[in-house]
């Protein structure tokens, strides 16, 4: 029987247990990483993924629980909960699989995954990346790619505030 397309989107956001289950099916594949809130998905986030999905064949993306989001971002955010954010990151095509953590960092899903690639945006120096000793040691490589000007979920929130007044 044929799956829906709900079922296909969901069938990509995993547990880390579960994605470890999967690896078998990884062999010979080159694993791409990042991570992030992704809490209002717009055109940097789309360009960003695809640069990284281009990199290998297939690209992870670690999502930041809401918990872990309120800590990082303030107590306001995230705006969309992490079921939604996953599904909407698990909808794009170049998306392979979503994995949501409840740690600050994805430290602990790096050192699982071991991916050959390990993606930030540009916002980030090369010296702060979180993970980039394991891909290093492993023999990957960390890869920062430029952000899309003009775009950032910070300013479409400002926007949406100001607009609203």
């Amino acid at each position: 029987m044929k799956s829906s397309a709900l079922e296909s989107i969901q069938y990509k956001i995993l547990s880390l247990d579960d994605f470890k289950e999967k690896k078998d099916i990884f062999y010979n594949k080159k694993i791409v990483f990042t991570n992030g809130c992704f809490d209002i998905l717009h055109l940097g986030h789309v360009e960003y993924l695809a640069k990284a999905k281009d990199l290998g064949d297939i690209l992870v993306v670690g999502l930041n629980s809401d918990v872990s989001v309120k800590r990082l971002k303030g107590e306001q955010r995230p705006v969309n909960p992490e079921h939604a954010r996953a599904t909407v990151l698990a909808a794009l095509s170049m998306v392979d699989f979503v994995i949501v953590f409840e740690e600050d960092t994805p430290y602990n899903l790096i050192n699982n995954i071991l991916p050959d690639y390990l993606v930030k945006g540009g916002d980030y120096a090369a010296g702060e990346i979180v993970g980039a000793d394991t891909v290093n040691n492993k023999g990957g490589e960390v890869v920062i790619i430029p952000l899309t000007d003009g775009f950032s979920t910070t300013k479409t929130i400002e926007s949406m505030v100001v607009n609203n007044t």
